[in-house]
């Protein structure tokens, strides 16, 4: 059985979508293909004009680290590392100056709300900033598109509704968010909803 079948989707610069379906609905597989985990078997998928089945792993992994902010669930941060030495890691591959990685480190957290837990580690932490600090993480880079895969998942609702406060600023600031969700409250923040169930995609607004 494939995991999307017939599915067609225009992400414009500048949107905000919200991707909503049931568990095993292909929500995730449909996530990794835009943002270049996974390759269709079929099919044809541009980012920025290119078609990326005809790039090399090597090619799509440098479009990925250039064009593409992740942000997970579970935040995915370094127990033993601190906040701004985890915001770091998403630069490093970049071999730019260490001096340089944590101005820039320096300026995401920043941005989303988090200088004076800097050098906390990441277990004296709230959920939500937690989640900040992921965040930061995944713009350090500047990246294009911002792709959140239950993104407020583990957090209660006071704490999801300042998230969504905060995707909405980066929003406004010009970036692309495309982001998985199963909470209705959540979703209704995006300019764009589509539906996919078993594989099938409809936009509903």
């Amino acid at each position: 059985m494939d995991a999307l079948v017939g599915v067609t989707l225009d992400v414009r610069a500048g949107d905000w979508l919200a991707i909503v379906g049931p568990s095993g609905s292909g929500k995730s597989t449909l996530l990794n293909i835009v943002g270049l985990l996974d390759v269709p078997t079929s099919g044809m998928y541009r980012l920025d004009g290119i078609d990326v089945a005809d790039l090399s792993d090597a090619q799509r992994a440098g479009l990925r680290s250039r064009a593409i902010g992740f942000i997970f669930q579970s935040f995915h941060l370094i127990a033993h590392r601190s906040v701004i030495e985890n915001v770091t890691l998403s630069d490093v591959y970049r071999k730019s100056p260490r001096r340089q990685r944590f101005e820039r480190a320096g300026a995401a957290l920043a941005k989303v709300g988090l200088s004076e837990r800097a050098s906390f580690l990441p277990t004296k932490l709230s959920g939500g900033e937690r989640q900040r600090a992921a965040i930061a993480r995944a713009i350090m880079g500047e990246p294009r598109v911002l792709l959140c895969d239950e993104p407020t998942g583990n957090l209660d609702s006071r704490t999801t509704a300042a998230i969504m406060d905060l995707f909405a600023d980066l929003h406004r600031g010009g970036l692309t968010v495309v982001m998985i969700t199963h909470e209705a409250a959540v979703a209704e923040r995006a300019s764009r909803q589509v539906r996919i169930v078993d594989g099938r995609l409809e936009e509903f607004r």
